[in-house]
């Protein structure tokens, strides 16, 4: 464990209940479609890993994964959870309903960037859970990665609360700061999503302390 650590970061919502925006258009033919364990090498060489055990274990503890491709090429893919998600960068665990997704690990292939494929890689995978009845959908990043937020724009998210996390040894300090416009049941479903067991909360501020150490798998949005 690093002795401390600072994050700044956005959690983004799309309720799918209503009408959504039509699906972005990326600007090169693609074709979506879910990914299954046997794209894992396909997947590997897109996502530049090295052994494609971490995607088969994603797969196998019910993890899913949406790709665009061209020709039968993966050239962007972003991963689904229900239930719950380790984010390194926050050192906790999202929490999410069973009605609920949370959209993470997204890329586009290096090749294929500046065509538009992530906005349209989360528009497809925002229609795809309306229809399969999921009424709420997440994703997440730091505020200072632009890309990530444009693509959230473009697709129909909009920011619910924007969240300060510090940690020096053991104690950590979060601090949840609302968006304006945003309803109060959606914000108190993101106090839900980002509180852990070990904070306490205080208004806008939870304070905890980490009493086991905690390894979680590092993902980005």
């Amino acid at each position: 464990m690093q002795p401390w650590t600072v994050e700044y970061g956005t959690l983004w919502a799309a309720e799918t209940k209503g009408d959504l925006r039509p699906l972005y258009p990326a600007r090169v033919g693609v074709v979506f479609a879910e990914a299954s364990p046997s794209d894992g090498l396909a997947l590997t060489g897109a996502m530049n890993l090295s052994d494609p055990q971490p995607i088969q274990q994603r797969f196998q503890s019910h993890r899913r994964c949406f790709t665009l491709r061209v020709a039968d090429h993966i050239i962007s893919y972003g991963w689904v959870t229900h239930g719950t998600e380790c984010v390194g960068e926050f050192e906790r665990q999202f929490r999410f309903h069973d009605d609920e997704a949370y959209i993470w690990d997204c890329a586009t292939v290096p090749a294929w960037r500046g065509r538009g494929c992530y906005s349209a890689l989360l528009s497809h995978i925002l229609h795809q859970l309306q229809a399969e009845g999921m009424p709420r959908v997440w994703i997440g990043a730091s505020r200072l990665n632009q890309p990530s937020v444009k693509g959230f724009v473009n697709a129909g998210f909009q920011p619910v609360v924007d969240a300060t996390y510090r940690r020096f040894y053991r104690l950590t300090w979060l601090w949840i700061h609302p968006k304006l416009a945003v309803t109060r049941p959606l914000v108190g479903h993101a106090y839900r999503i980002l509180l852990n067991d070990h904070e306490r909360r205080f208004g806008r501020l939870a304070l905890g302390y980490k009493r086991k150490r905690n390894n979680p798998q590092i993902v980005a949005a």
